[in-house]
């Protein structure tokens, strides 16, 4: 892939989507995203999980990275995990796992997520808050694997430059 990596911010909010409700956590992500290199495209959805899922397969057929903010939470109208479910290939659990663990030292809440984050094609997707500060202390607490998992995604697959001590499994 020529040129600076891409990803996807995809806000979920009725209210967003209506125009009743500034995307401070799409505003946020997009400029960290950008500020760790990343041209960054926007959307904003309804919390309809058809709108949800049509815009994150779209998504990741362009782009390496796409994020999702907002709908993570318990009330019926939070979908997005299940969106997102719906079109990844298979998950990538510690992620998600880091995410709440790594937001309980801000508030217990944070073990209310939802968040899923997986893999469709050689996107990576990670449902992220909709509270503007909890989606960046998601984010940040991926950042220091971002990098790889991204790269391991981009192939080749065959670890040929991994040198493991030879004790592995």
């Amino acid at each position: 892939m020529a040129g600076r990596p891409t990803a996807y911010v995809l806000t979920v909010s009725d209210r967003g989507a209506a125009g009743d409700r500034v995307d401070a956590s799409g505003d946020n992500l997009a400029a960290r995203l950008a500020g760790l290199g990343f041209d960054v495209e926007r959307a904003i959805v309804p919390d309809e999980r058809p709108l949800i899922e049509s815009a994150l397969v779209t998504a990741a057929g362009r782009h390496r990275l796409v994020v999702t903010t907002g709908g993570t939470g318990l009330t019926p109208r939070d979908v997005t995990p299940q969106a997102t479910l719906a079109v990844i290939d298979y998950e990538v659990p510690g992620f998600a796992e880091a995410m709440r663990a790594d937001g309980r030292a801000a508030t217990p809440m944070a073990i209310l997520s939802r968040a899923v984050v997986g893999v469709r094609g050689r996107c990576l997707i990670v449902n992220l808050p909709g509270n503007p500060r909890g989606a960046l202390e998601s984010l940040a607490s991926l950042e220091p694997v971002l990098g790889h998992a991204l790269e391991t995604l981009g192939g080749p697959f065959d670890h040929a430059g991994w040198r493991g001590s030879g004790t592995e499994r």
